[in-house]
């Protein structure tokens, strides 16, 4: 017995793009359904993980990790004075949900050769919650 599957552009490049390890190139930034779907207060608490290497403002002094602010549509490894990874420097993405989440989840099957020290989020709920919660914190104050 035969099956067929249509599967639509979009989602085979996607997958495509998980499966192997590679960012979604032309996601949107300003996309926020995965974090719609998480709740602030218990990111928040989730971020405590992370505060040990990274701030969420840029007036902050820089730990270990770079600074987050303005995290969403910043392009990966841009963030002036710090010392990235050379896979980090070469890498070709914009941070979005998608890319986030995917990052969260395994940041070293994401982007091989990167240094960050985190095993990475396994649960999808945890990581709604964290992107929820750095979508109102990374947002720049206005002057």
């Amino acid at each position: 017995m035969k099956f067929s599957v249509k599967i639509p552009a979009f989602v085979a490049i996607v997958s495509a793009s998980v499966l192997l390890g590679m960012p979604a190139a032309n996601a949107d930034a300003a996309d926020t359904s995965i974090s719609a779907g998480g709740d602030v207060t218990k990111g928040k608490r989730l971020f405590n993980r992370c505060k040990a290497c990274h701030n969420l403002t840029a007036t902050a002094r820089r730990r270990i990790g770079p600074n987050l602010d303005s995290l969403f549509g910043r392009e990966a490894g841009s963030r002036e004075g710090f010392k990235y990874s050379q896979a980090m420097k070469e890498a070709d993405f914009v941070w979005t949900e998608q890319n986030l989440d995917e990052w969260l989840a395994q940041p070293r099957t994401f982007l091989p050769g990167n240094k960050m020290a985190f095993a990475g989020l396994r649960n999808d709920q945890d990581r709604k919650d964290l992107m929820a919660y750095l979508r109102e914190a990374t947002v720049e104050a206005p002057e």
